[in-house]
């Protein structure tokens, strides 16, 4: 079947029509019971967190940490038990975000223009929002910080996110430190007060009340906890001085999220949705610091974010909807992923639109509903790259319920050794052979488009300017936090861009963002001078140089372009043969 792109598939689907269930009755596109009669379909509230762990719950056996209001909804809700993501963050979403494999979406790390999801792929809030849905995001996006990469051009129409793949990064804004932040809401830079899970649980619970009245997609993707491990002192002290704790920082950015997890069940009571709201929570891979090896608790399981064991990629997954017959807890232990969201969700809300698109996953509705079966042909794969250019059996996981393939050599049966310390790859050599020739499939059919690039495009009405970063740069060493920055690594690469039209462009070449707006050869507390004596812009066919002044906080090119997809690169030289690239890029259209 071919693929539906994105452009086709907002153009030919329209608004979708609201669904109508009647109590007492099966949905007549899914067989499943349905509780109460609905006006409309269901919301959905779809929270992630980043970087924690199966082995990060109360619930799931974990004595050290504390998560009461996520324990409660453990209790409320079907859970995936054998639900599995990508391991690392950025996949994750891109194939959360579409329902296909990473690999195929453009997005196999967190850095070097390879978190961008392509432009063609359709999102989940695409399809919510050509049904009608109100659409809205708070926290991390980590799939582009640029036209066509925002979330704001990816089907979200209510956006409150801060810059690349956490609070600190590169593309964030400067000095956002988790208190008192400024963050992007809908596309312009807004101070907020509160710590920062707390303003996306405040943002999206907003958003829900305003949005009470019609059918709604709520994103509530926190940061935390990933580092840095910055937390209120009252979060801290309960983990203080308990033995086998690897960091109860980390811990205590859990129990705020989980405080917030509160807030947001209460919120839902209190407007009367909670009933008729889908309410899913995962997370993104495996734990960061909840296990170290020997301290910590991480379910019995081997590695943790990273890793192609089962530590790195097997993640919870709760979904309720009171009101629609998922209300009480029961397990689900068939091999499920990431992928299967998407496709699950336009079955819940019968959703319209998608029949083109050529999803990875398959839909869990029967599932939920109580048919969990041994689905034991299924195979799930994941794999982690973190390079520009992906190499074939890289920290792969090939799954069934029963087997893991990791790295095409190693066979653990998970259900007899779920700490894959055994390797039984000589005694199965036939259950080998078949896994190997499912990833060479996969491989084959998710690498079509390995040797692409997904441009930004700069020069359009979308974006104008456009504030590049080298977060995005494609080479081996990308500076992608703002310590980089400040303490002037040494790097650089190219950003693969595309001029949307013929014209006129100002290039303005910066050490340090317009925020802080220092001499290129000034520095902070902490901070490192950097020798820049000259400035280099290369695009296209245009190659051009000048002195780096005293006192000047940018080098500004003006340069005429053609329209295309091009490469652009930037150089500080010192004159003594060292050289860096610009760490911010402002480019403008000016005709």
């Amino acid at each position: 079947m071919k693929r539906l792109n994105r452009r086709k598939f907002l153009r030919t689907l329209g608004v979708g029509v609201a669904a109508l269930a009647v109590e007492g009755r099966l949905n007549p596109a899914s067989g499943y019971p349905v509780q109460r009669y609905m006006r409309r379909p269901p919301n959905v509230v779809l929270v992630i967190t980043d970087d924690q762990g199966y082995g990060d719950l109360g619930c799931h056996g974990n004595t050290l940490i504390k998560t009461p209001n996520l324990d409660k909804l453990y209790l409320q809700s079907v859970r995936l038990t054998n639900f599995h993501v990508c391991p690392t963050c950025a996949p994750t979403r891109a194939s959360l975000m579409t329902g296909r494999y990473c690999n195929r979406t453009g997005v196999w790390h967190t850095i070097m223009g390879r978190s961008l999801l392509r432009s063609d792929e359709v999102t989940m809030a695409d399809v919510f929002a050509a049904n009608g849905y109100r659409t809205g995001i708070f926290g991390k996006w980590h799939l582009g910080d640029n036209y066509p990469f925002r979330p704001q051009d990816r089907g979200f129409q209510d956006v409150l996110v801060h810059g690349g793949g956490g609070v600190g990064q590169t593309p964030d804004y400067w000095g956002n430190d988790y208190f008192d932040d400024t963050y992007w809401h809908n596309g312009k830079p807004k101070k907020f007060p509160g710590y920062c899970t707390d303003v996306w649980f405040n943002g999206a619970m907003k958003f829900i009340e305003e949005s009470r009245d019609r059918p709604f997609f709520c994103y509530l993707s926190t940061n935390a906890p990933h580092w840095p491990y910055n937390v209120a002192d009252k979060y801290v002290e309960p983990y203080k001085g308990k033995k086998n704790l690897p960091d109860g920082r980390f811990y205590g950015m859990i129990t705020n999220i989980d405080d917030n997890v509160g807030l947001l069940l209460q919120k839902l009571k209190d407007l009367r949705l909670e009933q008729q709201t889908v309410l899913i929570f995962m997370t993104d891979n495996g734990t960061a610091e909840g296990w170290d090896g020997e301290e910590g608790y991480n379910a019995s399981m081997r590695g943790i974010k990273g890793s192609e064991y089962d530590g790195g990629h097997r993640v919870p997954c709760f979904i309720r909807w009171p009101g629609g017959g998922l209300g009480r807890g029961r397990d689900v232990v068939t091999i499920t992923a990431h992928v299967d969201l998407l496709p699950t969700l336009i079955e819940l809300c019968r959703l319209e639109g998608h029949e083109g698109i050529k999803f990875d996953g398959k839909s869990l509705v029967d599932n939920l509903f109580g048919d969990d079966t041994n689905e034991a042909e299924r195979i799930v794969i994941t794999d982690s790259q973190r390079i520009d250019h992906p190499e074939k059996w890289r920290k792969s996981a090939v799954m069934t319920n029963r087997w893991r393939l990791i790295n095409g050599k190693e066979l653990y049966d998970i259900k007899a050794d779920p700490t894959q310390k055994k390797n039984l790859g000589d005694e199965h050599p036939k259950v080998v052979e078949r896994l190997r020739k499912a990833y060479e499939q996969w491989w084959t059919d998710t690498s079509k488009r390995f040797d692409e690039y997904c441009e930004i495009i700069i020069g359009s009405e979308k974006e104008n300017p456009s504030r590049l970063t080298c977060h995005d740069w494609h080479g081996p060493d990308v500076p992608w936090n703002q310590n980089a920055i400040r303490s002037a690594a040494r790097g650089n690469g190219f950003w693969a861009v595309e001029v949307e039209r013929d014209g006129e462009y100002e290039f303005s070449l910066r050490r340090w963002p317009e925020e802080l707006d220092l001499p290129i050869t000034k520095t902070i507390a902490g901070g490192k001078v950097i020798g820049a004596a000259n400035a280099r812009l290369k695009i296209g066919g245009v190659d051009i140089s000048k002195p780096v002044l005293e006192h000047t906080t940018s080098v500004v090119f003006r340069v005429n372009l053609k329209a295309g997809k091009t490469r652009l690169q930037t150089w500080f030289t010192d004159g003594k043969g060292a050289s860096r690239g610009a760490y911010y890029v402002y480019v403008r259209r000016l005709t």
